[in-house]
């Protein structure tokens, strides 16, 4: 029995035995990397660099850039690194670490789509107080408090998970995650499995409504707008982050809170990839094909480092 003061390390759930596919699943998971981390330098970039662009909705968005910077660059490298060296383990202390960044990275990613439905909200159906209401301070202060609330959730999660003793050491998942830690567990987890389906069934419920209201008020608002150009305009910053939120969120809440029955090596492989890596590398695709001033200003930042200019639709 392999106790959480004897473990030393923890055994990861590979993609495949065969050398083949596992270079073939390097180097997917590289291009996504490549392309996730590009996208989101890009976008951070052009908002910096574009006086312009200095406004809440955009100060959400550099941040949610950061998150998924982050979001990806706590599973993928691992995965990498082990599909090349052909291991497939991770140290305890890694596994810890692992655990907290994962679940940080995921409560703030919640939690910034929250806000920025909000900030849609207030800038469709409050246009006139928007600027009142969605000050620097305030902004400043909902992005601290999703950040601190974060790394608060975080520190409780995984202290929680990491006071069990664990009988087996091979996890059925590709990175260190709460779930697959509980099922390896010798320890009574029903505490603990209380607390996860609890909290994520709490947050992501209000998180849910809170954009369940916050859109119906806008599309309602959306309506009411005399001009066809003035519809379009306002629903092409509001798309982008309803496509994004849905993604992230069902797929976050399928892993979390799907039966055990439902439970399986390849289910369980696909539900952690669709909700780690695809909305990191989505986010900024979607955010910039449908947002003319993205585009406008990313096009001044690609002539300005690449030396080209692209055409836009």
């Amino acid at each position: 029995m392999i106790n959480q003061t004897a473990a030393t390390e923890f055994f990861l759930l590979g993609f495949s035995n065969l050398r083949e596919l596992q270079i073939l699943h390097f180097v997917i998971f590289l291009s996504i990397y490549l392309a996730t981390m590009t996208g989101n330098f890009l976008l951070i970039l052009t908002v910096a660099q574009n006086p312009h662009l200095h406004k809440p909705m955009y100060f959400f968005l550099v941040n949610l850039s950061i998150v998924d910077a982050c979001f990806i660059s706590t599973t993928i490298p691992n995965s990498l690194v082990n599909s090349f060296r052909n291991k497939k383990w991770i140290s305890f202390s890694g596994c810890v670490t692992q655990v907290f960044l994962v679940v940080t990275f995921l409560f703030a990613e919640l939690t910034f789509l929250t806000i920025m439905a909000y900030d849609r909200y207030v800038a469709i159906c409050h246009p006139l107080q928007y600027q009142m209401i969605m000050s620097w301070n305030t902004c400043l202060q909902l992005a601290s408090t999703s950040w601190m609330s974060s790394i608060i959730y975080a520190i409780i999660q995984t202290a929680s998970t990491f006071r069990l003793s664990f009988c087996r050491s091979s996890i059925k998942q590709f990175f260190c995650d709460i779930p697959p830690l509980l099922l390896i567990s010798c320890t009574d987890t029903r505490v603990n499995e209380w607390l996860l389906i609890g909290t994520v069934f709490t947050v992501g419920l209000f998180c849910f409504m809170c954009i369940f209201v916050y859109y119906k008020c806008i599309f309602s608002a959306v309506l009411k707008i005399q001009s066809a150009q003035g519809r379009k305009k306002a629903l092409s910053t509001c798309t982008p982050h309803l496509i994004v939120f849905t993604l992230f969120f069902f797929t976050c809440t399928f892993s979390y809170l799907k039966p055990k029955a439902l439970s399986s090596p390849p289910v369980d492989l696909l539900a952690a990839f669709l909700y780690t890596e695809l909305p990191p590398l989505m986010n900024p695709i979607i955010y910039s094909l449908r947002n003319k001033e993205i585009q406008m200003a990313m096009q001044k930042v690609a002539k300005k480092l690449f030396g080209f200019q692209w055409v836009m639709n």
